[in-house]
């Protein structure tokens, strides 16, 4: 039933693009002849555009992954309080693009900072394509700005890192060996019920990954304190560490073809992928060199024209 509405999707699609040419083309014949005015041919070319290119942006979510949903962790980088702002400052963003896409947001975990912000947060994302578009978010984000933690009113620089993994659903197999895991538990902090700081609710998993090509073995950690309930806790741990072996199953199927390394733009951990400068109002991309003056709507959420550029340069490489 997905696969019969996907296709149903790509048809419903195809045919809204073909009837806004057609529409279009009639509307070009009638201004020649008088009957309407050049503003309607106007809005019929712009119409039919948006419809082509949000056609166009879908096709190069073609990956397998794509259509999942995505969990989205955030990691202050160093420098702090200003640095932690920054980490919360990105959240709000993440939260608000969802809530413009009405995609589900679960906070699987929450890490204060010391003063203000936040030390990091792993943001569980549902709905169509959420791992389509937000895999472009992944990477190293550059803040600049006049620090209102900063006596002297310095310019300060602060970094925070965003990874991006697919949400796997129940379609998906992975395979845990138990043996591998130990578990560890600790009271949750923050908001919550009368639980919070009285039972040992939150959970932290260890999973010993050996990689199968190197034999390298490592080691992944995963916290989760979303439920007042140590065993929801683990379920959703073991869901995430399940969501991460299934991206690191994806990168080892990308590292055997060298075709696809040859013709597609790597973005390492740590590598910057986007500065936001508040004093001069300007948000640019370094890989697409997509920027807007927009500052204050980029960080409302409106992230839709980095997502499209980035898709359209880079999503089509498989």
């Amino acid at each position: 039933m997905r696969k019969v509405g996907e296709i149903k999707a790509w048809l419903t699609a195809y045919n809204e693009v073909k009837a806004a040419a057609e529409e279009l083309q009639l509307a070009f014949d009638f201004q020649k002849e008088g009957i309407t005015t050049e503003q309607e041919v106007d809005d019929a070319y712009n119409h039919a555009i948006i419809l082509l290119e949000n056609l166009e942006m879908k096709n190069m979510l073609r990956s397998e992954e794509d259509h999942l949903g995505a969990v989205l962790k955030i990691n202050a980088g160093a420098g702090g309080t200003e640095a932690q702002d920054w980490a919360e400052m990105l959240y709000r963003m993440y939260d608000r693009w969802c809530e413009s896409k009405n995609y589900k947001v679960t906070i699987s975990n929450w890490l204060d900072g010391d003063d203000a912000g936040i030390k990091t947060v792993t943001m569980q994302v549902e709905g169509d394509y959420a791992f389509g578009y937000l895999k472009s978010e992944n990477g190293v984000h550059r803040l600049v700005r006049v620090s209102p933690y900063n006596a002297q009113g310095k310019r300060m620089t602060s970094f925070s890192s965003v990874a991006v993994t697919p949400l796997i659903d129940d379609t998906i197999e992975i395979e845990v060996n138990p043996k591998d895991v130990s578990w560890d538990t600790f009271r949750s902090s923050g908001a919550g019920g009368q639980n919070v700081n009285k039972v040992e609710t939150g959970v932290r998993l260890h999973y010993n990954y050996k990689d199968p090509d190197t034999g390298e073995v490592r080691e992944i950690v995963i916290e989760n304190t979303e439920s007042r309930s140590q065993f929801g806790n683990k379920d959703n741990a073991m869901r995430l560490l399940k969501s991460q072996l299934y991206e690191i199953e994806l990168e080892r199927r990308r590292r055997a073809s060298v075709a696809i390394e040859a013709g597609k733009k790597k973005i390492e951990w740590g590598s910057q992928i986007r500065s936001y400068v508040f004093d001069d109002r300007r948000v640019k991309d370094h890989r697409t060199d997509y920027q807007t003056s927009n500052v204050n709507a980029v960080m409302d959420g409106d992230l839709d024209g980095f997502i499209k550029a980035y898709l359209m340069e880079f999503g089509g490489l498989k």
